[in-house]
């Protein structure tokens, strides 16, 4: 009995409209990227486990796919080892599929220290796996589109990015709203608690309020080892109210004793003020539950939400000041995006974004009708195909119904028509497969009429 073909859970095969509108979404943010000067690289599907692990905090790290090594890799184990915890298959799986595409442009930068220009400003499309549960706008394969600059502490960098954001989903048009908070100010907020040691635990926890709400928020701290009193401290922060300005004048009070937590709330400040000058259409929230819960972020975070459809969010990011350092070039602070592509198409299919024009395919089918039919399609297939129009003969000569009842599955708008007349006369039939109107039509009005 034949296997039945099947696909990982979590993973999805694309048909030729889906990718057509996947590229469209690669195309409009590629050029975005472009107009402010970032460049393009690619980093490998797997890196060595120790790149990836120890950088996403616990969580991420029980997500990343861990790469069984080649030949036998369980040859040199023990029973003993096999009996042990997962540490012991570190031996047997050297490597790992990226989690995410920063990490490894962290390891990139290092490498290839001598070669770049800094501060360097790079973009990357590329797949990610992370072995989390599947479900709606959660995948185990997925395609980040990421922008990065490196080896400067400038705010201008957040600024430009938050700017990229504005532009991209201008260009989709998708409503969204901009999050923004500073990693700065919630190390001040675990001051306050008394919790300093309980940071990631704190990010990871309040990192999850949108989907599980401030209940079970504050159930997960208790769990974590906070105290009532410190959740007494940081539930009116969570749940701050007005403007923007509201809210940093309120947090630049509550944090006025804490240095670190100061300097995040000027760090906001200036990157407000900036954006108080430029013309911004999205939606800019300061939001003060906002964590991003992976470890390595030290400044300002964002996270992008559709306006519009019930998704997690489709865009993340901030700065990290201390990520290249792990790999031996320390003192290189970086600041980055990344748009989630899957959930984008997910949004946009949804709400019918899509332009017409994005799902064109073949414009023009010749039919065939013979050998001599077939030659002279060929030929002006070439001359239209030369004008950038899309064009396709029919490779055997069928039933004409049968060559027409494809070109209507493929939904191809134009059928041109080269039969023993046509050939002596040296014209065409072109018949509009949506009017059914058809037009004879000499071999230089076709090529003008495309």
């Amino acid at each position: 009995m034949a296997q039945k073909p099947g696909i990982p859970s979590g993973t999805r095969d694309f048909s030729p409209i889906e990718t057509a509108k996947r590229t469209y979404i690669f195309d409009t943010v590629k050029s975005v990227f472009k107009t402010f000067g970032f460049q393009q690289i690619e980093t490998p599907a797997m890196e060595n486990l120790p790149t990836l692990l120890g950088k996403y905090g616990n969580e991420g790290d029980k997500l990343l796919f861990k790469i069984l090594n080649s030949g036998d890799a369980f040859s040199k184990l023990t029973a003993e080892d096999l009996n042990h915890s997962s540490a012991s298959f570190i031996n047997v799986c050297e490597k790992g599929l990226r989690y995410d595409l920063t990490v490894p442009f962290a390891r990139y930068v290092v490498q290839h220290q001598s070669e770049i220009s800094f501060p360097f400003r790079r973009y990357q499309i590329q797949p990610v796996w992370r072995a989390d549960r599947p479900q709606k706008g959660r995948y185990r394969e997925f395609y980040q589109c990421d922008v990065d600059v490196v080896g400067s502490t400038s705010l201008l960098n957040e600024v430009e990015l938050i700017q990229i954001v504005n532009e991209v989903y201008k260009k989709l048009n998708i409503n969204v709203t901009l999050k923004v908070n500073n990693r700065k100010v919630l190390s001040g907020l675990a001051e306050l608690m008394n919790a300093a040691d309980k940071l990631t635990d704190i990010t990871v926890a309040i990192d999850k309020i949108d989907k599980i709400g401030l209940g079970k928020v504050k159930a997960e701290l208790r769990e974590r080892g906070i105290g009532d009193n410190a959740i007494a401290v940081l539930e009116p922060i969570l749940t701050l109210s007005g403007s923007n300005a509201d809210k940093l004048a309120k947090m630049r009070e509550a944090l006025k004793n804490s240095e670190v937590g100061s300097l995040g709330v000027q760090e906001l400040t200036t990157i407000f003020e900036y954006l108080q000058n430029l013309d911004m259409s999205c939606k800019i929230e300061l939001d003060l539950s906002l964590a991003r819960g992976l470890s390595y972020y030290t400044g300002a975070i964002f996270e992008v939400k559709a306006n519009d459809v019930e998704i997690g969010s489709i865009t993340g990011g901030g700065r990290y000041d201390n990520l290249t350092g792990v790999f031996g070039l320390p003192n290189v602070s970086g600041v980055g995006i990344s748009f989630g592509a899957d959930r984008i198409y997910d949004v946009m299919t949804q709400l019918n974004l899509f332009p017409e024009s994005v799902l064109m395919g073949t414009q023009v089918m010749f039919v065939n009708l013979g050998e001599k039919e077939e030659l002279a399609s060929v030929k002006l297939a070439l001359q239209l195909r030369q004008k950038g129009i899309a064009v396709e003969v029919y490779p055997e000569n069928r039933k004409l119904s049968k060559q027409f009842d494809y070109a209507n599955k493929r939904e191809i708008p134009y059928v041109a028509v080269i039969g023993e007349s046509e050939l002596e006369k040296g014209m065409v039939a072109l018949k509009n497969m949506k009017t059914g109107e058809q037009k004879m039509l000499s071999h230089e009005e076709l090529l003008s009429t495309f």
